[in-house]
């Protein structure tokens, strides 16, 4: 499966961040899959979210729908602002290769930090937050989605994991104290836990942002290998993923068969 991480630049002109990141994925060559950054079409910030934000049927969900249809790929949009009912949701929408809706997560663990010295950000100021736990069907087997600090909560990584999950994809915008601390620590760190690919796709760095992006976009083999990572700057990465290293893995160290259920058990509430 060949997939491409577009790790562009977000201008704060929505129209124009949708236009070019179209161009980017046209430029990507012959893909199976794209994914997009976290708030791709919107500035990373509380006072922009309401303002940017769209309800069902949007400009940015026609515009993704249409580039999905035209390319003939799987498409995960990254994130943007979603409104309904009053509220406003970072929220990753995928489309399939006829432009259908496959699948919506809405981040479901609000970025609330505080560091001393470092990055303040609350999401709960503006944000709700989802409640899903997001899988989706594909030729190549079923694939995760979550959005930037869902990913930090292991027990979400496994519940997918447990629903199949081959590859997890992390739309995700960490800043210049998290980045250089966890970035890289954390993807591989999901992938030897869960013994999937994980892909973690982030803005470029914008140093003149309220919010400035670490970069760096990544991909990791179910053994924690680092397969690929970008540099900050605006750039599209196209990764071979071979699935099959998912169940050699698994058979060669197997982390999830070995699981003792009769002790511990993890399941979703819904399920409950």
């Amino acid at each position: 499966m060949k997939i491409a991480q577009i790790q562009m630049h977000v201008s704060g002109d929505k129209t124009a961040d949708l236009r070019r990141a179209a161009e980017l994925i046209r430029g990507a060559g012959e893909i199976d899959l794209a994914v997009l950054p976290e708030m791709f079409c919107c500035p990373y910030d509380n006072s922009c979210f309401h303002r940017y934000g769209e309800e069902a049927g949007g400009e940015a969900q026609q515009a993704l729908s249409a580039l999905a249809r035209e390319r003939g790929i799987w498409l995960i949009g990254g994130s943007i602002p979603e409104l309904e009912g009053g509220n406003v949701y970072n929220t990753s929408f995928v489309y399939a290769p006829d432009g259908s809706c496959a699948a919506r997560h809405r981040k479901t663990h609000l970025f609330d930090i505080d560091v001393a010295g470092g990055q303040r950000f609350m999401e709960s100021e503006t944000l709700t937050p989802g409640s899903d736990i997001t899988t989706f069907e594909t030729p190549w087997g079923t694939m995760g989605l979550c959005i930037c600090f869902d990913f930090r909560f292991e027990e979400l990584a496994r519940l997918m994991t447990l629903r199949g999950a081959k590859v997890l994809f992390v739309p995700a915008a960490f800043n210049m104290t998290t980045g250089p601390a966890h970035w890289e620590l954390l993807f591989r760190q999901r992938a030897v836990d869960t013994q999937c690919f994980t892909v973690g796709t982030s803005p470029a760095r914008d140093e003149t942002a309220s919010y400035v992006a670490w970069g760096h976009s990544i991909v990791c083999d179910p053994w924690g290998t680092v397969l690929h990572t970008c540099g900050h700057g605006e750039e599209v990465s196209v990764t071979d993923l071979d699935l099959s290293r998912v169940d050699a893995v698994r058979q060669q160290l197997p982390l999830l068969s070995a699981r003792r259920t009769d002790v511990y058990t993890l399941r979703p509430v819904h399920d409950a």
